[in-house]
């Protein structure tokens, strides 16, 4: 009785993080009202406060979801480029335009990026919060950054470039293409830039285009 308890427990609060990431990415953080996702989630006041005590640790928990399911599909992504190549530089070659197929294949493009958009509304959130964006932000520069180090030991750089700034670019091109797809609507410009970004690696490290 009680694990069927705690199951749906565990359901009712994933919904409501699941409802929660929709209407924030929809129409940011302010405009979504907790008597909304009450609503949508068809529980009532007190059930959404059994879970989360208030819309701050709702945000919290909502980013810490996010991010640590981009880590998950990075982890995957990225891993099994890996696995199929021994060259780090081609391995990653390999993991970016997977990741642009990945992209290219949402149905709707992708729907948005929840660290952006609580960027966009710094002032609504208490420190906690504006903390783990930047955990957020710096855990991928620390991610795609091992992977270029350990790219640059095989292939020095060709041009004078900062790893850092190199890694962060991934950061600004994700946000940035997606900023930039719904603006004009088409979703197609989003992976379009991964591959361009793909290109501009492979410049950096080997000087030359495709064959």
């Amino acid at each position: 009785m009680l694990d069927t308890q705690a199951r749906a427990g565990r359901r009712t609060r994933e919904r409501i993080l699941e409802l929660a990431e929709s209407a924030v990415l929809d129409k940011g953080f302010a405009a979504t009202s907790i008597d909304e996702l009450v609503a949508a989630a068809r529980i009532s006041k007190s059930g959404f406060f059994y879970h989360f005590k208030d819309k701050s640790e709702l945000a919290e928990a909502l980013l810490q979801r996010y991010l640590d399911q981009e880590d998950v599909i990075l982890d995957d992504l990225f891993g099994r480029a890996k696995s199929l190549n021994e060259d780090p530089l081609h391995g990653f070659l390999v993991g970016l335009k997977m990741l642009a197929e990945m992209l290219a294949d949402l149905p709707n493009g992708h729907p948005g990026c929840l660290v952006a958009s609580y960027c966009y509304q710094d002032q609504l959130f208490n420190k906690s919060v504006r903390d783990l964006s930047a955990t957020g932000v710096l855990g991928w520069r620390r991610r795609f950054r091992a992977q270029f180090d350990e790219i640059a030991a095989r292939y020095p750089p060709r041009v004078d470039v900062d790893l850092d700034d190199l890694a962060d670019m991934v950061s600004a091109l994700v946000d940035g293409g997606i900023i930039l797809s719904k603006a004009v609507k088409d979703k197609t410009l989003l992976p379009k830039q991964v591959m361009l970004y793909r290109e501009f690696v492979r410049g950096i490290f080997l000087g030359t285009a495709p064959s």
